[in-house]
């Protein structure tokens, strides 16, 4: 069964310990919130800390009759540069839709490594921004507001709504833990660079 036009697949790369399951999941329950239908998994294997994973959301305004690992995505997170020498990460991905790279580096420094992927190249300095906004690198909060802002999937001001609403409750007892992460998703919306 192929999916309906107006769901939005994203797949997640990403390394065992850097919250690329996490951002995954935290996307659907956005999502959810929005009044999409969404599906929010990750893909298990041998999974240990710093080894490759992949985490998969399937988003739509319709129910979601589809219930596998995503094939042809419309969209790629990669929240660990270094998977981009070892892993397929265009693999399927619609050139319709874009690649969003933890990166330093500018775009155009990166189409090369990426198999003649003709799409939009898109790339954040996750590791600079939680560093700057959280004092350790966590890139899964920027990753996933570079997500939302090149996707489009949830609108932008209901996303940082939501999620200050997710990270009051998180963390209660720790409101600079919650000024920090909000902090971080505005400056990765400001700072993601498209190639």
């Amino acid at each position: 069964m192929s999916k309906d036009k107006n769901t939005v697949e994203i797949r997640w790369h990403g390394r065992g310990g850097q919250g690329a399951k996490t951002a995954c999941l935290l996307l659907a329950d956005v999502a959810f919130s929005s009044g999409k239908q969404v599906q929010g998994f990750p893909e298990y294997g041998p999974e240990r800390m710093g080894a490759p994973i992949t985490a998969y959301n399937r988003i739509s305004d319709g129910k979601n009759r589809v219930h596998s690992n995503i094939y042809e995505p419309d969209y790629v997170v990669v929240v660990d540069e270094t998977l981009l020498h070892t892993v397929d990460v265009t693999a399927g991905l619609s050139e319709e839709g874009a690649i969003i790279i933890n990166s330093s580096k500018e775009p155009a420094a990166l189409r090369p490594l990426l198999g003649g992927y003709g799409g939009r190249v898109c790339t954040v300095d996750a590791e600079k921004i939680s560093v700057a906004t959280l004092g350790k690198n966590f890139p899964n909060t920027p990753m996933l507001a570079a997500t939302v802002k090149i996707s489009n999937v949830v609108e932008k001001e209901k996303f940082l709504t939501d999620m200050e609403e997710s990270f009051k409750h998180k963390f209660a007892s720790k409101p600079g833990v919650i000024d920090g992460n909000m902090k971080a998703l505005r400056m990765s919306m400001d700072q993601v660079r498209v190639g």
